[in-house]
């Protein structure tokens, strides 16, 4: 099982990812969390109110699912992070891998 992670500069582009995620059988689960990022960006700091998405997917579905999140991005540098939880609940990561 894997985290991935991506952030979003309008709810309703998260809210499209997240959908096409889930419904494409590529993730269980997607949450989707407001916050606020600062970053350099062409030598200028910035402030964005973004979106994060967590998608909990199956190892197998990673490649596919960051290329459909590349695909549905506006962003021309899209942050795609994926990980591998230390510790899951088996039951929970039974339920992601069948999904």
């Amino acid at each position: 099982m894997l985290i991935v992670q991506t952030t979003c500069a309008s709810r309703k582009e998260a809210e499209r990812i997240a959908l096409a995620l889930v419904k494409g059988g590529l993730a269980a689960c997607v949450a989707v969390t407001p916050g606020k990022s600062f970053f350099f960006w062409k030598g200028k700091l910035d402030r964005q109110n973004e979106f994060l998405l967590e998608a909990k997917i199956a190892d197998r579905n990673r490649a596919k699912a960051e290329r459909r999140i590349r695909r549905l991005h506006s962003y021309s540098l899209p942050m795609i992070i994926s990980f591998s939880p230390r510790s899951v609940n088996a039951a929970y990561k039974k339920w992601v891998e069948k999904s």
